[in-house]
């Protein structure tokens, strides 16, 4: 006994899915204000990152804090001292694409692609020193979505045989990763 188009069925299943994702890449700059004028910068680290994700409009908000420490010396480089300075920090990230007609709580996750790091610490004329930070979030919004599957009639039907046209072997996908598509998404 074989499948016929009579015995098909379309059926909508409720599933979890991704129902959006978002990518970027962000530079911020921040002032320290060191206790002592500073000689020479000898190093700064951004440590101790903390955040969390919500939706807010067609974006998801990143927001959190992390822990900007600053090594200089200062009197003449004859003494040394670490600067550690909690910053706020908030970056909203559009969604490349979003299934509007998702439905039910959404689950927002987001990634640190690249941690917050330091790229550039100088000093200023007044003392103060501008800390050049990057950073790159993805995020994916997940939420139930309708999908339609195609169905038989009897699951007993172990000849059933289903025909696509427009694909005349597996081989066109052999070298297909799936992986592939998400590093295309997030560039």
């Amino acid at each position: 006994m074989s499948g016929t188009e009579k015995d098909l069925q379309c059926r909508e299943l409720i599933a979890k899915a991704v129902c959006g994702k978002g990518h970027k890449f962000t530079q911020t700059t921040h002032v320290i204000i060191p206790s002592h004028t500073p000689s020479t910068i000898l190093g700064c680290w951004i440590i101790n990152t903390n955040f969390q994700a919500e939706k807010v409009g067609d974006a998801v908000e990143v927001s959190g804090t992390y822990d900007v420490n600053l090594w200089f010396s200062f009197a003449n480089n004859t003494q040394t001292e670490v600067k550690r300075e909690t910053v706020d920090f908030s970056v909203f990230v559009p969604l490349s694409f979003f299934d509007k007609n998702s439905r039910g709580d959404l689950e927002i996750v987001a990634h640190a692609i690249e941690q917050p790091k330091c790229v550039r610490a100088e000093l200023t004329s007044g003392g103060e020193v501008r800390v050049k930070v990057e950073s790159e979030f993805a995020v994916e919004v997940i939420g139930e979505t309708k999908v339609c599957v195609v169905v038989c009639s009897s699951c007993d039907d172990k000849e059933f045989a289903f025909e696509v046209e427009d694909f005349e072997s597996d081989e066109e996908f052999g070298d297909f990763e799936s992986a592939d598509l998400l590093d295309n998404d997030l560039n």
